[in-house]
C-alpha cells in the first residue's frame, strides 16, 4: 500500500491559524501594522500569494520572528508543490551531469 502525501500547508495558513489567530489579528489590521496594502495580505492568507523577501521582513519584525522563517515556509511549501505537479514530468527527463 503506497504511502499517502500530506497536502503542503500553505504559508498563509500558519500566518493566519498561528500568528494573527491566536493574536487576535484582522487582515486589515495587521496589513495597517506593517503598512502593506490589505489585499497583500488577504492573497497570502488564502493561499493567492507568495511571502516575498519584503513582506517576510515586515511580518519577521512585526511577529518578532527571523524574516528567514517567512522565506524557509514559503521555499519548502513551492518545493513540496513543484515535487507533487511539475517535477513529476521533468525529473525522468533531467539527466545527472557526469564529469
Amino acid at each position: 500500500m503506497a504511502a499517502k502525501l500530506l497536502e503542503p500547508i500553505p504559508p498563509g495558513e500558519i500566518l493566519y491559524e498561528d500568528f494573527m489567530k491566536p493574536m487576535g489579528v484582522s487582515i486589515n489590521g495587521l496589513a495597517r501594522e506593517i503598512a502593506v496594502p490589505p489585499n497583500r495580505i488577504s492573497d497570502i492568507v488564502n493561499g493567492k500569494r507568495s511571502i516575498t523577501a519584503d513582506t517576510a521582513l515586515r511580518l519577521g519584525k512585526y511577529f518578532g520572528v527571523s524574516p528567514e522563517l517567512w522565506l524557509n515556509l514559503q521555499v519548502d511549501y513551492d518545493l513540496r508543490v513543484a515535487k507533487r505537479t511539475t517535477w513529476l514530468k521533468a525529473e525522468p527527463r533531467v539527466r545527472v551531469h557526469a564529469d
